[in-house]
């Protein structure tokens, strides 16, 4: 019989029986934790569950096509946890930036996070790991300087590709308080920053001149998409109930980031920053929503210390070391010495 541990507490590693289903599973987090998983003798079993299929093989991983949009996916999903006696279920099936297609988003993001949530309930499934993003905290000028977990998540008004995710998160924590038999961990990151993400800052970073809000240069943060695999490994590995911010050590103001990145800013007064970006929006030539603006002019970093003390999570890159690596990397893309 395996050790009896107490919920929150680290636990041995686990016994060469366990079977992890990750839902969105070529995403760039996913595609990471699937290397890592399949190195790692203690998972017997990994379900990949995406749209579409896997560049390559892996020993241990078995690949199920599910559309989480398509009305019978719940059943689906029921059927391949119950079938494949899955245990864990790591829940990455989030977009990484906005999309005009507001309904379709919600189905995937929100809708899709309720199927998990059901899949895991009739299937038995004893963990839950989610990703969020600390941008539900919303940008407001009364933020405090650090966000803990405490502070409430306020979203972002007009902005679907925040509030999605706020709604899907909102739902996972709910499900834990009715279901304390199943551990439930949402890990909340900050801007993630890498060789191999893409979001609306590297979009950003990627540009020149970046467009910024003349009078505003609030405070940044980013985490390395490393660090963020590795904090999903170790919350598969131990018991971590409850919501956590993922984050790198430090801050930046914007301009300092422009400045590392070699940018030139572009400063705009806000009114016709938001008549533009409004313009551009409606005709869908950017994946930039007018509300985006807020988070260029107002506070929102996040507080690690929750990670830090209970998850005993040391990122291995600061705000500024993930923020170099990047710009390193779009330098070697730019004279085409990698791909």
């Amino acid at each position: 019989m395996a050790p009896q541990t107490t919920r929150g507490e680290r636990r041995p590693p686990a016994a060469r029986d366990r079977v992890v289903a990750i839902t969105g599973a070529f995403g760039f987090i996913g595609t990471n934790l699937l290397k890592y998983l399949d190195a790692d003798q203690n998972y017997s079993r990994i379900v990949a569950i995406d749209i579409k299929k896997p560049a390559a093989p892996m020993e241990r991983m078995r690949f199920y096509k599910v559309d989480l949009t398509h009305p019978a996916s719940d059943a689906e999903l029921i059927r391949i946890f119950k079938e494949e006696k899955v245990d864990t279920v790591v829940h990455l099936a989030f977009l990484g930036n906005p999309q005009h297609n507001l309904q379709w988003a919600h189905e995937l993001e929100v809708i899709g996070t309720l199927k998990a949530l059901t899949a895991c309930a009739y299937s038995g499934v004893g963990k839950f790991l989610m990703w969020s993003v600390t941008m539900v905290y919303g940008a407001h000028p009364s933020n405090p300087n650090f966000l803990t977990e405490a502070h409430p998540k306020r979203g972002a008004p007009g902005v679907s590709f925040v509030n999605d995710k706020l709604e899907a998160e909102n739902e996972a924590l709910t499900f834990a308080a009715k279901h304390p038999e199943t551990i439930v961990t949402v890990l909340r990151t900050c801007t993630i920053l890498g060789p191999t993400v893409n979001n609306v800052v590297t979009g950003a970073l990627s540009r020149n001149p970046v467009p910024v809000l003349m009078g505003f240069d609030p405070l940044f943060q980013f985490v390395h998409e490393v660090d963020v695999v590795d904090a999903f490994k170790l919350a598969l590995d131990h018991d971590f109930p409850g919501d956590f911010n993922i984050v790198g050590d430090g801050v930046m103001p914007l301009s300092t980031v422009l400045k590392l990145a070699g940018k030139v800013p572009l400063p705009l007064p806000y009114p016709v920053a938001k008549r533009i970006f409004s313009a551009v929006w409606s005709a869908q030539f950017t994946h930039v929503p007018p509300g985006f603006l807020d988070y260029f002019r107002y506070l929102w970093v996040a507080d690690g210390g929750k990670a830090r003390s209970r998850m005993k999570f040391t990122p291995k890159y600061s705000t500024k070391e993930a923020l170099l690596n990047f710009v390193g990397t779009q330098r070697l893309r730019h004279v085409h010495l990698i791909d």
